[in-house]
């Protein structure tokens, strides 16, 4: 699955300011080395977990992340559900997180709260799993149910992964009808966040469409800003319109570029 610099760096705030009001994370950590938390509630379990994990102590920080999940600690499901994922800590189990994201998602968290990372993250994990279904589970491909969860991930949490995903799939028509219009519109607010993939996507739907010097210079600044994952197809994709291009073309859309990556998108 996808998971952009952004949303990695959204998280890990969240993660911070959740254990903010008690201090530092350093001070945290002194406070739950001692010992486990006198009372067994779902936020002292979910801090203690929090702690244990970093220390390296896995097992027992799935222990507390699991007592805490089944009291409706919503920052404990997503924990577990992305150890589950990523096999981290346990064993890697799809199913497992998708379980657990499921939970996450069906908990009332309002946009602006400081567990909307945890729900947004969550709904995104969904609909990849939904779009392609889990092998040897119930979960079978449903692109109509991920274009939902995408759609909900951009739309009430502004998810950049969300908007783009849900971009790609209006552009194809994937799990619905295929919308250009709308592809545009999810693609630009992605784009806008500095999502490279958004970026690229966006400027070669653009370059095709007759916007030749925007649509490069979207390219040209998402091949310098992409994940090495991306790197590839954006360099491939950047350089077969980079031929077609006019000289006078190339040239303005390398400096458009070198704005967007100083200023962002205007």
């Amino acid at each position: 699955m996808r998971t952009s610099r952004s949303i990695t760096v959204r998280l890990a705030a969240g993660l911070m300011l959740l254990v903010g009001s008690f201090g530092s994370a350093e001070a945290l950590d002194q406070d739950m080395v001692v010992k486990k938390p006198e009372t067994n509630s779902p936020w002292a379990m979910f801090r203690f977990g929090f702690s244990a994990y970093k220390r390296g102590q896995k097992q027992e920080a799935v222990e507390a992340y699991r007592y805490a999940a089944e009291k409706g600690q919503v920052g404990a499901r997503w924990k577990l559900a992305r150890m589950y994922a990523e096999g981290d800590g346990v064993p890697r189990n799809d199913y497992e997180a998708f379980k657990f994201f499921s939970a996450v998602v069906q908990q009332e968290v309002r946009p602006g709260s400081s567990d909307e990372a945890y729900v947004s993250d969550a709904l995104l994990a969904l609909g990849n799993y939904l779009r392609t279904g889990i092998p040897g589970s119930p979960v079978e491909a449903n692109p109509a149910a991920a274009h939902d969860y995408f759609l909900r991930a951009a739309a009430t949490y502004r998810n950049a992964d969300a908007q783009y995903e849900l971009g790609r799939m209006f552009l194809s028509g994937e799990g619905g009808t295929r919308n250009v219009q709308q592809a545009g519109r999810w693609l630009q607010l992605a784009a806008e966040k500095e999502h490279a993939a958004a970026q690229a996507t966006l400027g070669n739907l653009l370059f095709q469409s007759g916007k030749v010097v925007r649509g490069l210079a979207l390219m040209t600044a998402a091949l310098e800003r992409a994940k090495p994952s991306d790197v590839g197809w954006i360099r491939a994709m950047h350089e077969e319109a980079f031929a077609l291009a006019g000289e006078s073309d190339r040239r303005t859309a390398i400096a458009l570029a070198e704005g967007y990556l100083v200023d962002g998108l205007k």
